[in-house]
């Protein structure tokens, strides 16, 4: 499913901690958008409007259409976002102009499918871990997905998924592979829960200590 982020943006002449406290104290989130070779402009947004459009996973890696003061519409990405340590208020945001020739570098989300299936999880009582839930990618706009999808139907207790291991679209790059096949570290792994691991060791030892009184009565 495609969507379309339309953000509608004032620009503020006041600057500093100050002015950003009264503006958040109207409701109104400070911003800014940069890049592209354009003169950065100081905005804000109501807190209602941008709140509802952060509860859609897909706005964070996504081609943003925003306008300010009514001005024509400019493609961007959130690049930061800064949020209240303890209420759930947003603090800040940051917005990078794109151009459609030039790459960008975004963290894009990883959906986990297969985990109900997995031999390590249906079969073996193994438990799924998430190393990650988003990767850092390198593509143009154009190719910007919403998501990437990790595969672990196959895995089994002690096998992990890698970034190696994720299929990506035409045009996308995994920023980690770029610097060698070391990098490529797990994003998922199979385990079993901790008490059967203890289970185990104490069957392990068990036996091991039959072994050894079999051998003393030897």
């Amino acid at each position: 499913m495609g969507f379309e982020f339309k953000l509608s943006l004032e620009t503020r002449a006041d600057k500093g901690k100050g002015a950003s406290r009264r503006l958040r104290h109207s409701d109104m989130v400070p911003g800014i958008i940069y890049g592209d070779g354009k003169d950065s402009v100081s905005v804000s947004i109501a807190h209602k409007d941008l709140a509802y459009q952060l509860d859609n996973e897909a706005f964070y890696s996504h081609i943003l259409d925003v306008t300010v003061d009514g001005a024509k519409a400019e493609n961007v990405v959130l690049k930061d976002l800064q949020r209240h340590p303890s209420k759930a208020r947003v603090l800040h945001f940051d917005l990078l102009r794109v151009n459609a020739n030039e790459k960008i570098i975004m963290n894009v989300p990883l959906h986990f499918t297969g985990e109900d299936v997995a031999p390590g999880v249906k079969l073996q009582g193994g438990n799924v871990s998430h190393h990650s839930i988003d990767v850092e990618i390198s593509c143009l706009p154009k190719d910007l997905p919403e998501f990437l999808t990790v595969d672990i139907s196959e895995l089994n207790v002690g096998d992990a998924a890698h970034l190696s291991d994720i299929v990506v679209p035409d045009g996308v790059t995994v920023v980690a592979l770029t610097h060698g096949a070391e990098h490529a570290q797990p994003v998922a792994s199979i385990h079993l829960p901790r008490g059967a691991i203890d289970d185990a060791d104490d069957a392990a030892a068990t036996e091991g200590d039959a072994a050894e009184g079999d051998a003393a009565a030897e």
